[in-house]
């Protein structure tokens, strides 16, 4: 069977999380043997006993196959850890979850994107802001990632839309329950212009205890997080909280101190988020101002002998400079001067003390038909 069939008999068990899945996978090697594990094997991993009555329940009445080919017969991409086309910079993350769900098209330069949340009871001064600032965000190059709710989210996605550029939502439901309904007409042109994501499962419902979870893959997918209107309680001040966790820069719009709908933004900016007052706030502080440059680059190919062979050198692991100019022969100025081009490029990234490895990230672009 394909093993993405077990993936996603795992992601329908209660219980069983990003952490529980990593150990199961560690101690059994695959997903596939971690499935057909016997319950006191799964005790001597650590699942408690609900866990694994879940489990074993699920083992006997799912049918995996079928469940596989419902989401295939959806349209549906279906991306794992596994997956050297898992968005890398959400596979970064403390609990990255272990299985999306991707009605749209993800593509390598999704990775220069900026997150817009908010409040659902925008006023007209919060719809305006994030107006302008998804519209020139989107027009620089900008990915704008959001959740698809009422009030700004909606404002966000419309903006990027607008303006010729590319969204994702992510959902707190499975990719094929669109909520709020009436953003069903949205919903389908961010599929036409980005993608709908979820780690939720295909009929998963919209569950009040789904969306604080699912605001760490909005942060997780971004190189910044730009909190537009929000209230003392306000969801979006959760996706705050995640990416100042996953090292995300936090921007947050000011508003009136008189308003009770920008109490967490100004609240967030007295503890130290960015304000922003236009959307060169955010490019200049995530240095995101040659966005287009690097997303044109970052679709190349290396186009010569020497980016060629020193690409040969890179995988996964860091080497350093030195090393690399040793297995080449290279001058080090050349070794230098040419991996420097391609990490504009997008084909190498530095990951400190003049290491370097393949960017992942670089390649074609992943649709789903």
């Amino acid at each position: 069977m394909d093993p993405l069939a077990y993936w996603i008999g795992f992601n329908k068990v209660r219980g069983i999380g990003p952490a529980r899945l990593r150990a199961l996978l560690d101690y059994f090697g695959s997903v596939e043997q971690a499935w057909m594990a016997p319950a006191d094997a799964l005790a001597d991993v650590g699942l408690d006993r609900r866990s694994i009555a879940n489990l074993v329940e699920a083992r006997r009445t799912l049918n995996l196959a079928a469940e596989l080919a419902r989401v295939q017969k959806a349209g549906v991409q279906v991306l794992t850890w596994e997956d050297e086309r898992y968005p890398q910079r959400l596979r970064m993350i403390n609990d990255p979850p272990p299985v999306l769900y991707i009605r749209g098209e993800l593509r390598p330069t999704d990775d220069w994107a900026v997150a817009m949340v908010g409040t659902r009871k925008a006023s007209a001064y919060g719809k305006e802001a994030a107006r302008i600032l998804a519209t020139d965000l989107a027009r620089a190059g900008v990915t704008i990632v959001s959740g698809l709710a009422k009030g700004i989210d909606t404002q966000a996605h419309r903006a990027a839309i607008d303006a010729g550029g590319r969204t994702l939502a992510v959902l707190g439901s499975g990719v094929d329950i669109i909520y709020p309904y009436e953003n069903f007409k949205l919903a389908q042109e961010i599929i036409a212009h980005g993608a709908l994501i979820s780690e939720y499962p295909l009929g998963a419902a919209p569950e009040a205890t789904n969306f604080p979870p699912r605001n760490r893959i909005i942060s997780g997918l971004s190189r910044g997080v730009i909190v537009v209107e929000a209230g003392e309680q306000s969801g979006a001040l959760i996706t705050a909280d995640f990416a100042a966790d996953q090292g995300r820069d936090v921007f947050a719009v000011p508003g009136s101190i008189f308003q009770r709908g920008s109490i967490g933004t100004n609240r967030l900016i007295r503890d130290g988020a960015t304000p922003v007052l236009s959307a060169n706030d955010v490019l200049e502080a995530l240095n995101m101002t040659s966005v287009s440059q690097h997303v044109e680059a970052q679709m190349l190919l290396p186009t010569d002998a020497t980016e060629a062979l020193l690409f040969e050198q890179l995988g996964e692991e860091p080497r350093h400079i030195d090393e690399i100019g040793r297995a080449t022969g290279l001058p080090i100025a050349t070794v230098s001067s040419t991996l420097a081009v391609m990490e504009l490029k997008g084909l190498v990234r530095t990951v400190g003390g003049m290491n370097y490895v393949r960017a992942r990230e670089s390649g074609p672009v992943y649709k789903i038909d």
